[in-house]
């Protein structure tokens, strides 16, 4: 959650590539990079005089540029997963140690915090997709306190932490899809047993 690698991107910046009519080889100098994740990142910007490279954070540099409450919503739905999972990790040591003798310390207590962890893991991806496709997330901190320069997105991708969070929902849906198997009872297979023919002269003997 603390990393900056929740999100890379190509940027190009369009004003200067505009003042001299940049043809597309000429576009590479005007292309730079950016990364962030939910607390900070980093911007390498070229407009034509080389890169400049620069940081910033998430609070309270950009907290009037962003949507700040949906931003929050964001982290507090992490916090709260990683609660209920390490909740849910708990649990699950306590029913290998020894046996449960309350409904919820068992697989019904299990499926509970599996499905609380991973709806707020849900909530959260869902949430920061949506401030990166809906509200330009990348493009506004592209854009933090230029003044003279304007830059687009060229490109933009998920980065490793942001698939961990979506990783991390996966596996709470598979637990639940476990504990959900547990509590089948499937029927026995009995094995029919051949029952001796037993003959007079048997009984002689």
């Amino acid at each position: 959650m603390g990393t900056q690698k929740w999100m890379t991107a190509t940027i190009l910046c369009k004003t200067g590539a505009e003042l001299v009519n940049a043809t597309d080889p000429e576009l590479v100098k005007f292309m730079g990079q950016i990364y962030y994740g939910l607390f900070g990142g980093g911007k390498m910007r070229q407009c034509g005089l080389g890169g400049r490279y620069s940081r910033f954070t998430i609070f309270p540099h950009l907290a009037k540029t962003l949507n700040t409450a949906l931003h929050v919503v964001i982290i507090l739905f992490l916090c709260v997963a990683f609660c209920f999972a390490l909740i849910s990790l708990g649990f699950c040591i306590l029913n290998i140690i020894r046996v449960p003798y309350q409904a919820f310390r068992g697989p019904a207590g299990i499926a509970l915090w599996n499905l609380l962890a991973g709806g707020f893991a849900v909530l959260a991806v869902t949430s920061f997709m949506a401030a990166v496709e809906l509200h330009n997330l990348t493009e506004k901190i592209a854009n933090f306190q230029e003044t003279l320069f304007q830059f687009i997105i060229l490109e933009q991708q998920y980065e490793h932490s942001f698939w961990l969070s979506v990783a991390s929902a996966t596996v709470h849906a598979l637990n639940l899809l476990l504990v959900a198997i547990s509590t089948i009872h499937f029927p026995m297979l009995k094995t029919k047993t051949e029952e001796a023919n037993v003959t007079a002269e048997d009984i002689m003997y």
